[in-house]
């Protein structure tokens, strides 16, 4: 069976890569534009705005090396692991956080809400827990509803342990697709302008010690029409790349037969001109 991850492209990898480095970093205040993010990881440059600091910059071009790692692992069929997350983390903080890759040892908190965050010596412990639970739902899962249940519901526990000083979105965005192409469904990229639903989503969520069947129900509601288009892309992608082999072994067919004719002509030629 062909695993989802093997129709993508490599310009569709690229355009999830851009699209994703921009809006989770906008989801966090980060005033880069899609277009300077499409200059920033994909032609390598800086942007002609003065204005952007280096901590943004970072926060943007720091999603390429991890996004590679994310696809390597993936391709290596390596299981979403604590150590992996720490990894994500490390390579997204770096050069913003002395502490990258590590878990928090102070207390940290989400601005406007009425919850804390796992004290920093449960950290551990509750990551092992969730991840470890995430990778057992999914190898008993009975349905690809139920994988997705659970990849969902685990992203809102990562968010309200909070595992790391900083950097709590944009890591806990990367792990869920992850887990997301990990296990054969298209990526989630939670576009800026769906902030606050998604904001709401997590926080109502996370107001009590589990998330409900209902705060499930309404991530995988938010999430899976934004699957669905996420799915559609990707095909045109793949097709479009498609389309572009069947011209390329087209015209070398067309090549082939023409120089087949070119060989005859020329042998029968050269056969009249010997008699």
């Amino acid at each position: 069976m062909v695993r989802l991850i093997e129709r993508m492209t490599r310009d569709y990898l690229e355009d999830v890569l851009v699209r994703l480095a921009h809006h989770s970093s906008a989801l966090e205040g980060n005033t880069i534009t899609l277009p300077e993010t499409v200059t920033i990881i994909l032609n390598n440059t800086l942007p002609n705005n003065a204005n952007i600091s280096r901590r943004e910059f970072y926060e943007v071009d720091n999603h390429q090396q991890t996004f590679e790692y994310v696809i390597d692992m993936i391709e290596s069929n390596e299981k979403l692991s604590v150590p992996i997350i720490k990894n994500i983390h490390e390579k997204l903080t770096d050069r913003l956080q002395h502490d990258k890759g590590q878990f928090k040892i102070e207390e940290n908190y989400i601005k406007g809400v009425d919850f804390s965050t796992a004290p920093p010596k449960k950290v551990p412990h509750l990551m092992d827990q969730i991840i470890g639970n995430l990778n057992y739902r999914i190898e008993n899962s009975d349905s690809k509803e139920d994988v997705l249940k659970a990849i969902l519901e685990t992203h809102i526990q990562f968010e309200k342990i909070h595992p790391f000083s900083d950097g709590n979105g944009r890591t806990g965005r990367m792990v869920i697709n992850y887990s997301l192409l990990e296990n054969d469904f298209p990526p989630l990229i939670i576009k800026k302008d769906n902030r606050n639903e998604y904001i709401k989503i997590l926080g109502e969520a996370q107001m009590k010690q589990f998330p409900d069947k209902e705060a499930i129900e309404r991530f995988v509601a938010f999430a899976k029409p934004i699957m669905e288009e996420e799915k559609k892309r990707m095909l045109a992608f793949f097709n479009k790349e498609l389309n572009q082999v069947e011209d390329i072994i087209e015209s070398k067919e067309e090549e082939k037969n023409r120089k087949r004719k070119t060989d005859l002509l020329r042998n029968k030629n050269e056969s009249l001109f010997e008699k």
